[in-house]
């Protein structure tokens, strides 16, 4: 195991400092080492292929432990990989999330040099296109060329604390540089909404008089009754230049004019983010969640279409509920009006998902808004691939755009994407209408297939990945901030680079290399996790809410002998305790990992059941190689270790209220839930069974290793190392069995958890406090946004359009859906939209 950075590098030294050094006291196995990664010819190398090659090379236990406890094995345990170009070796070391260095080492004398980004892209290029990796004239991108003024976080640890940045940034611009509070008073003389000013008017149009008024209004309001209500003072109010939005009574006026008079008169981040948090500035919201089936029932399962809805539909009824207390605290009588913008499908396999408008559960001012799909052929009415989307996007923004600003009298006040597809019309559409943009990525494809930069090619007709990712840079830079649920998803672990990371510096050799794609220290970047529907995911002891109706058929599908569609295995034992698990049948969720973990554990057969809800039983049934050698390989475990009577294997489930009673009872019979994945970006199930009071087992790598404090609201599992795993879960049932009192400590340790840090509630207020404080962040910065945002729209049209080409149009010949079903929904549209 190699020695931790502190203990072998003093901080401000490089690798290219230390390296030499390091090579030279180990240079006769370090000599046969480099030697024996160059005699293969050109290659890429993962960390796990250079370790395995030095152990051919160093056989004696005691000189590889010694190597590695150096700082030469610092070194080579921090190398994400390196390319192998003889007699060169080029390492891309991260010695911690975020930094990067880049040093080639020629095998034959050992010796080192440092390089920058570019010549090791050209490295990794030289192995699949030598003749484009020499061209002086290759398309070179660099998007931090553009951020040259602008200021970036410099700890790891600071990642993903955008909003806290800013502010103080703000602050100091505000303090330290003439000009910019009148900036702030440009800003508050802009609010208004359906025509009416906000906050201030015109008479207040300078520093100094808004100060003035502000330690007027201040002495009066302080006088007043605290629930002395906004009408009995707004004549005076008016008087000094004041207009609504301020508060409802004088308490909370009064707390916002100290807010903006602290602002003023003596910066600070704390007052600053306060005082934004109050600003009217947001009261119409558009998100757009485009690809799969995007409805609120009968979707889930269907292609594409999974926990991206699930999401999006509760964010809107937190942000909803969030919008309609902070318009009445301001004092104002404005509904709100959030619209989630989605693609129209008129073959729509028992769902709504051909219907042009409908309401959003829940609310009473948000709705789903579909728009079509339109080729030179006129509306497409089948299912799309989120993989083959790209060459709809830019007509279905104009058309959506156009819709939006019709049903909102305007324009909206914040704009939020979502995945790839959503992303890239919400840039667009907040470049044209100058609107503030918030991103989600979800899942960044690129991180999910090793080497599908380089390979762009190969893959390319199948996923089309040169689409997605210039669509994925085009939106992570167009964004004013970005939403991520971890900060793993940002800058990852100590081990392993974040989806975003991975985009930093990368290559599609022949089409463009990109030695500056995002900067993870960007303060854009913000962590706001989702919570889950706490009317629906609520602790298992709240007997009075739970879903009574649910549990015979839970009984049925837990319990019943009989082996049909839904279900097949038995438990035996029904007094056992039972481990749960629920997620899609791919090897990433690795359930055929725990059944194999629980089949060879006989301490863990003896104190539990599993239960698992994945996929089908079926393979026939699957149009998913991976999910179908899954589907496969789990009845192999379950005849290998003779699991029958100690397994049940359910059906994919879509009803989220019995999943959610289906929690509970796991919970009733003192279980756990265990999620296994080999990665996991962030861990919806995890924070629904956490809200049921289930104990929970999950995988350390990814997301869920913020969520769950090992030992303390729950167990990080090691997904690499099953027996380990199991016996962790062996050794919290047996202590169970003797105290089973431990089962409740685990239990409130996780709702404890949840309610500090994992709801929609948390959720909503930090997204709408990125929206204000982003869009007077925009406006600070106004020129270097407008340069950058030139910048892009010449990578759009010189790659992204011409890269879409590339992609086939869908036909509607085949398997055409019942005419009159598609006519109705067409001529639907075509009423809405007035054509």
């Amino acid at each position: 195991m190699a020695a931790s950075p502190s203990s072998v590098m003093k901080r401000s030294e490089s690798v290219v400092e230390t390296m030499p050094e390091a090579l030279r006291q180990s240079r006769y196995h370090m000599k046969k080492c480099f030697l024996k990664y160059v005699e293969k010819g050109k290659r890429m190398m993962k960390l796990h292929h250079l370790m395995q090659e030095m152990e051919t090379v160093i056989e004696d236990q005691d000189e590889k432990a010694e190597l590695l406890e150096g700082v030469l094995g610092f070194i080579l345990c921090t190398t994400q990989e390196a390319a192998v170009v003889p007699p060169y070796i080029a390492f891309a070391i991260r010695p911690n999330p975020g930094f990067w260095e880049y040093v080639k080492v020629n095998a034959n004398d050992l010796s080192v040099e440092g390089i920058n980004a570019t010549d090791y892209l050209k490295f990794k290029e030289r192995i699949v296109d030598e003749k484009w990796a020499n061209d002086a004239n290759a398309s070179e991108i660099d998007f931090g060329a553009m951020d040259f003024k602008m200021p970036t976080m410099s700890l790891s640890s600071s990642i993903g604390n955008g909003v806290h940045f800013t502010s103080k940034f703000i602050t100091s611009k505000l303090y330290a540089q003439s000009g910019c509070q009148q900036l702030l008073v440009d800003y508050l003389l802009s609010l208004n909404h359906q025509g009416e000013k906000l906050m201030i008017n015109d008479t207040l149009n300078t520093v100094s008089k808004l100060q003035a008024a502000l330690i007027v209004a201040h002495a009066s309001l302080s006088s007043l009754p605290n629930d002395t209500p906004y009408q009995s003072f707004e004549l005076r109010f008016k008087e000094w230049g004041f207009e609504k939005g301020w508060g409802d009574n004088a308490k909370r006026a009064c707390e916002t004019v100290r807010f903006l008079l602290e602002v003023l008169q003596a910066p600070d981040p704390v007052n600053l983010e306060a005082f934004f948090s109050r600003v009217p500035n947001i009261f119409n919201v558009v998100l757009f969640s485009i690809h799969g089936y995007f409805g609120q029932s009968n979707v889930l399962g269907l292609p594409d279409t999974g926990g991206q809805v699930v999401y999006v539909l509760d964010q809107v009824v937190a942000m909803e509920e969030e919008l309609l207390l902070r318009i009445k605290q301001q004092g104002l009588s404005f509904k709100p009006q959030i619209l989630v913008v989605t693609r129209l499908l008129p073959d729509a396999k028992e769902t709504k998902c051909n219907k042009v408008l409908e309401p959003v559960l829940n609310t009473k001012h948000s709705q789903i808004l579909r728009i079509p799909f339109r080729t030179e052929k006129g509306v497409l009415r089948k299912w799309v691939s989120r993989f083959d989307i790209y060459p709809y996007l830019e007509n279905f923004t104009q058309d959506a755009s156009a819709k939006i600003t019709e049903m909102m009298e305007g324009k909206p006040d914040l704009i939020i994407g979502n995945y790839t597809d959503g992303n890239l019309v919400a840039s667009l559409m907040a470049n044209k209408l100058g609107t503030t943009l918030g991103t989600i990525a979800h899942a960044l494809e690129k991180t999910k297939y090793e080497d599908s930069d380089i390979k762009w090619k190969q893959l390319d007709p199948r996923y089309h990945f040169s689409c997605q990712f210039t669509a994925d840079m085009i939106a992570m830079n167009s964004a004013d901030f970005i939403i991520t649920s971890t900060f793993q998803e940002i800058a990852g672990s100590k081990d392993r680079p974040g989806q975003y990371e991975s985009h930093v510096a990368f290559t599609l050799p022949g089409l463009y290399r990109v030695v500056s794609g995002i900067n993870v220290f960007d303060p854009k970047f913000n962590i706001a996790s989702p919570g889950a529907d706490q009317t629906v995911y609520f602790p298992y002891t709240e007997t009075s809410k739970r879903f009574t109706t649910f549990q015979p058929a839970i009984e049925e599908l837990l319990f019943s002998k009989v082996e049909n569609t839904e279900h097949i295995g038995y438990l035996e034992d029904k007094n056992k305790p039972i481990i749960f698990s629920m997620a899609r049948l791919d090897t990433v969720k690795n359930i055929t990992g725990l059944t194999e973990w629980f089949g060879e554990n006989t301490r863990l057969r003896n104190l539990v059941n599993l239960v698992v809800v994945a996929g089908f039983f079926d393979p026939s049934k699957s149009k998913d190689r991976e999910e179908i050698a899954e589907i496969k390989k789990m009845h192999l475990l379950i005849d290998k270790y003779q699991l029958k009577g100690q397994i049940r294997w359910i059906a994919a489930q879509t009803d989220k209220s019995r999943n959610s009673e289906l929690y509970r009872c796991i919970a009733d019979s003192k279980g756990a839930f265990v999620q296994p994945a080999i990665y996991e970006a962030f861990g919806l199930t995890v924070i629904e069974a956490m809200n049921c009071g289930l104990p929970t087992f999950a995988t350390n790598q990814g997301g869920p290793a913020e969520i769950i404090v090992d030992g303390v609201s729950g167990f990080q599992i090691d997904p690499n190392y099953g027996d380990q795993s199991s016996n962790k879960i062996a050794d919290f049932f047996h202590k169970c069995k003797e105290d089973p009192g431990h089962w409740n400590i685990i239990s409130e340790g996780g709702l404890k958890r949840i309610y500090e840090c994992y709801t929609w509630k948390i959720y909503a207020n930090k997204v709408l406090n990125m929206g204000n404080i982003y869009s007077f962040w925009k406006q600070l910065n106004k020129q270097q946004k407008e340069a950058k945002q030139r910048y892009i729209e010449l990578f759009y049209n010189l790659h992204y359009k011409n890269l879409v080409r590339t992609v086939p149009i869908a036909s509607d010949e085949v398997n055409r859906a019942p005419v009159s079903k598609a006519k109705a929904a067409t001529q639907s549209l075509q009423k809405l939209l007035g054509s």
